[in-house]
């Protein structure tokens, strides 16, 4: 299986993820042990880095010849994790050059704050500039875990809603996987990314986890087909016909094995 993850802070020394370049080449022989074949390089723009488009993509093509001289092959593509605010606030330009891959797709983070009340309607605002919204993490931001009906109104106008690997195994605490997995059962998520940060302590790791957690019949869909289309800019394919809801029980019994 060939997978693609669309979540991924590979670049050195431009945010929190790898400090050093030789961090980063371990992150993306990582990748490629775990079966991803292309990477989404995904800098945190926002107030505390400061990263922009021309920043990034420099940083992209500088660690494309990396990885050719170290022999590692893994597809590198562009993209930036925006905060919500910078994705109301930046040029119309720069945010086109911050899409995913060469699709019209922005990957926004959801907020991680408890205060962060009312961000849903900045989603809408970014998507009434004609941009395309894959949320990231959702099942991390409180509000949402409070109340997933927020999640449905966003992929009801038209956001995609992308999970993080982690959160179905646990890495995150109970809270955030009972949400992943509320997600999950609802139909709400498109897309399982790593999220990764390095090697080690964020590793990545997309088919591992599904099969932790008896999900890798939709590593296809979630992790190849959808990523695959935002990308690309194709369209994106119909969802399986069902997501696992007669599973809660089991679900339950899992949580209560943690």
């Amino acid at each position: 299986m060939a997978m693609i993850d669309l979540h991924c802070h590979l670049l050195p020394g431009i945010d929190d993820g790898p400090e050093s370049l030789e961090g980063s080449l371990a992150l993306a022989r990582a990748q490629v042990e775990a079966g991803v074949n292309v990477v989404a390089a995904t800098p945190h723009v926002d107030l505390e880095y400061g990263n922009r488009s021309a920043d990034i993509q420099a940083g992209i093509e500088q660690f494309k010849l990396a990885l050719i001289e170290n022999g590692i092959e893994l597809k590198v593509v562009n993209g930036a994790e925006i905060t919500l605010t910078l994705a109301n606030e930046l040029e119309k330009d720069e945010l086109a050059a911050l899409r995913l891959g060469e699709g019209p797709w922005l990957l926004l983070e959801a907020p991680l704050s408890a205060g962060a009340f009312g961000f849903e309607h900045l989603v809408r605002q970014a998507q009434t500039r004609g941009h395309k919204v894959l949320l990231a993490h959702p099942e991390r931001c409180p509000e949402i875990q409070r109340n997933p009906n927020l999640a449905a109104g966003l992929v009801s106008s038209g956001a995609l809603m992308q999970i993080t690997a982690g959160s179905l195994r646990g890495s995150f605490g109970r809270t955030v996987q009972e949400c992943a997995f509320d997600l999950v059962a609802r139909g709400l998520v498109h897309n399982v990314a790593s999220d990764a940060h390095d090697a080690r302590r964020r590793p990545p790791g997309l088919l591992s986890s599904l099969e932790e957690v008896g999900m890798s019949e939709y590593a296809s869909y979630w992790c190849e087909s959808v990523p695959a289309a935002i990308i690309s800019g194709g369209e994106i394919p119909n969802p399986p016909t069902s997501f696992p809801a007669a599973r809660s029980k089991s679900w339950r019994r899992y949580f209560g094995r943690r």
